[in-house]
C-alpha cells in the first residue's frame, strides 16, 4: 500500500514539473518578462540576468 502512495506521489510532483518550462529557454523568459518584477525570486533574478539578458 505504501509503495502505490510513493508511486502516485512521484507521479504528481513529476506532472508538475513536466509543466514548467526550463529555466533560460526563451518560453521562460518570455514568461518572467510577463510577471511583474516585484513578484520575482532573488533566483529568478540571477537566472534571468545570466540567461535572458548576457
Amino acid at each position: 500500500m505504501n509503495y502505490i502512495k510513493l508511486a502516485l506521489a512521484a507521479l504528481f510532483i513529476s506532472a508538475l514539473t513536466a509543466c514548467s518550462p526550463e529555466v533560460g529557454s526563451q518560453e521562460w523568459c518570455d514568461g518572467l518578462k510577463e510577471k511583474p518584477k516585484g513578484d520575482w525570486s532573488a533566483n529568478e533574478a540571477t537566472d534571468f540576468a545570466k540567461h535572458c539578458i548576457l
